[in-house]
């Protein structure tokens, strides 16, 4: 470890109690995305108290500062996200929410860090500038909600960092680093972990339309709208084999059920599901191909169908030379012993950090500390030192690695990474194709159907 290392450790180990307050506060505090409103201004309060001046989101939770090290050089953005899951039967559950993704672990390591940069001396050395950024609604949940905040005009995207790239949060960003709860046994030595990406999504809605009878005394006057939908998850089963393997394809439909009485037709079904691959253009691929399952089974029972598809998550790229600094940032940190990273490994599920890496260079990496299944009832944060403040030292420590010595380490990554897309307003335009509201089949006054399920 070096001495500007030792500096890092010390001045985080100064603000440990702070670290660990916040990490309770939080996971005491959930709310799901675009309603993070308590954990938004605590974490304001702590930020402000430290002498930050915060630029905020406005009528959605959010917000970032800017520290300027007053030599030219790159901007680094350091995130950590705001949202919990809507858990209930989780034994901590707080109005049926609970961070047992420990998203309020990424917050109190982000104070962390705010903290330990104000400690004297401890940009001297670095160039360019640090944006540390508290991120909404990273967990694509609750499409309803999101929709109609969509619909009230409150939001664009569904998800935060796109949101807020939207909004202007990333203009001027360089390069990218965030640090994700991990969960793991007790007794596995390993600290921080890294894959070299993962997937992306698209969101579907899929609202099959039928008519209501009497299902006893006259079901052949009705249209059974969930039979229509059993027979479009049968039909997407049925293409799961053409999916190849190379795209990492996953689609996994949840049935929200019907709102009439067991003797009644229902003339109205709905699923949601998430359609991912490792890429944006394999995402369009299947999903028209789901698409044309879902109206052929409409069509099949003379129902309606109507699909709505919204952005999710892009896939995520973790740039290999990135990984290894921080990779070797990590092994300074805690030992060579307690670091894997697989630079061959791909994750299939989905994170908004892909956005950000579809424009500049970032890595999402792993830090442990809890226990339990991630998403699951029983994760508990076991080890708030390894899980927020070893967090804190591993994010510092890549900022001391890419911003010091003129940025030369920064500079070159940037330089040789070759992003998706030239710029925020490129990603956003793409990603903006993906959006539809259809009505699939359509019938006229002859019974002939006229079926379009594509973006035009």
């Amino acid at each position: 470890m070096t001495d500007r290392q030792q500096l890092i450790v010390n001045n985080v180990d100064a603000n440990k109690q702070m670290i660990f307050d916040a990490e309770r506060w939080l996971w005491a505090h959930p709310q799901t995305g675009f309603t993070e409103w308590e954990a938004n201004e605590y974490l304001t309060e702590k930020f402000e108290s430290l002498g930050y001046e915060l630029t905020q989101a406005g009528n959605i939770p959010g917000f970032y500062t800017e520290i300027d090290t007053g030599k030219p050089g790159p901007t680094l953005v350091i995130m950590g996200e705001l949202d919990a899951l809507d858990i209930s039967n989780h034994p901590e559950s707080v109005n049926g929410m609970t961070h047992c993704c420990g998203h309020h672990a990424q917050g109190a390591a982000l104070l962390g860090v705010a903290a330990a940069l104000k400690a004297p001396g401890a940009l001297d050395g670095l160039c360019g500038k640090i944006r540390l950024m508290m991120v909404p609604a990273e967990e694509m949940i609750q499409l309803g909600f999101r929709e109609q905040l969509r619909n009230d005009g409150v939001i664009h995207f569904f998800s935060g960092k796109i949101e807020l790239m939207r909004r202007g949060f990333y203009d001027g960003a360089d390069i990218a680093v965030m640090v994700h709860g991990g969960s793991s046994n007790p007794n596995d030595p390993v600290d921080f972990t890294c894959n070299s990406g993962n997937n992306g999504c698209i969101m579907k809605t899929v609202k099959f339309k039928g008519k209501s009878s009497h299902a006893g005394g006259a079901p052949h006057l009705g249209i059974n709208a969930q039979y229509a939908a059993m027979l479009g998850m049968q039909a997407a089963n049925d293409l799961r084999e053409t999916f190849q393997e190379k795209d990492m394809i996953r689609f996994h439909p949840v049935a929200m059920g019907v709102n009439c009485a067991v003797n009644i037709i229902p003339d109205e079904f709905i699923l949601e599901s998430h359609v991912r691959a490792k890429t944006i253009a394999a995402i369009e691929v299947e999903n028209k191909k789901l698409n044309r399952a879902m109206a052929g089974a409409a069509l099949a029972m003379g129902a309606g169908v109507e699909i709505s598809d919204r952005p999710g998550h892009s896939p995520a790229y973790h740039d290999p030379a990135y990984m290894k600094l921080i990779e070797q940032c990590c092994k300074d940190l805690v030992g060579d012993d307690k670091v894997v990273f697989d630079y061959q490994a791909w994750q299939t599920g989905t994170s908004d950090f892909g956005d950000v890496t579809q424009i500049m260079p970032g890595v999402q990496f792993t830090c442990m500390g809890a226990t339990g299944t991630v998403h699951g009832i029983d994760y508990q944060v076991a080890d708030a030192n390894r899980l927020c403040a070893n967090s804190a030292k591993a994010q510092l420590f890549v900022a001391e690695a890419l911003l010091g010595n003129e940025a030369a380490a920064a500079k070159e990554i940037i330089a040789n990474y070759k992003p998706a897309y030239p710029s925020a307003k490129a990603l956003i335009d793409t990603v903006n194709r993906l959006i539809m509201d259809k009505d699939a089949v359509v019938y006229d006054e002859n019974g002939n159907a006229v079926i379009d399920f594509q973006n035009a």
